[in-house]
């Protein structure tokens, strides 16, 4: 099973699935709304269902969420109209391909998103030529062979690849907030905030210099 159809198939169960942890969400969506202005075009990869999206989409000119999965991308599009929000959109597409789009951004998102992909440096340096001087670049990616994760990232690596065997889990790549944090630095970024919430994910700002 790809992955595309994957998360096509868990689409309606996720977007009905509470978030874990509200207090960490909500903290960093305040962080990150903290960074953005009404004039602000922004595009998300890797959004979901489009929660995110929706909630960023009053406080900015225009967001663009994308996904691998049509039928996220759908759910994402059905909740806009059902707001009434008429600046967020929402295409299909890999984040690969989101990081080479040829429209002006202003601000790129990437919430959870950067785990799942076998390679997230060629998507840094795409985001970092994508993005005008002075442009932030804002994730929260799970480093899940980061010690912040405790035993826990022994499980994952023990539970993961026989789940991915039978179809009920996606491709993860496992590194650490190192890792993570140098790919951003070598890309072209500064990092200007980072934190971890919840404990496993690492929140980041960078901004283009």
């Amino acid at each position: 099973m790809d992955d595309a159809t994957f998360w096509d198939k868990i689409a309606p169960k996720y977007a009905q699935d509470p978030i874990k942890d509200m207090a960490a969400y909500e903290y960093t969506l305040e962080r990150t709304k903290s960074y953005l202005s009404a004039d602000d075009r922004v595009v998300e990869m890797g959004c979901g269902t489009g929660s995110t999206a929706l909630l960023i989409a009053p406080h900015v000119r225009e967001i663009t969420g994308t996904d691998i999965s049509p039928a996220m991308v759908k759910i994402a599009r059905d909740k806009a109209t059902a707001a009434g929000l008429t600046n967020a959109h929402f295409n299909v597409a890999t984040a690969e391909d989101t990081a080479r789009l040829p429209a002006a951004f202003d601000v790129v998102l990437g919430f959870n998103v950067f785990h799942l992909l076998p390679s997230f440096e060629g998507v840094f340096d795409d985001v970092h030529r994508m993005l005008p001087k002075g442009g932030y670049f804002i994730s929260k990616t799970p480093c899940l062979n980061d010690k912040s994760v405790g035993f826990k990232r022994f499980l994952f690596k023990a539970m993961i690849p026989p789940m991915q065997w039978i179809g009920k889990a996606p491709f993860v790549r496992f590194f650490t907030q190192k890792e993570l944090e140098d790919a951003l630095v070598f890309a072209g970024f500064e990092i200007v905030e980072s934190g971890n919430f919840p404990a496993m994910s690492r929140y980041i700002v960078a901004k283009r210099v």
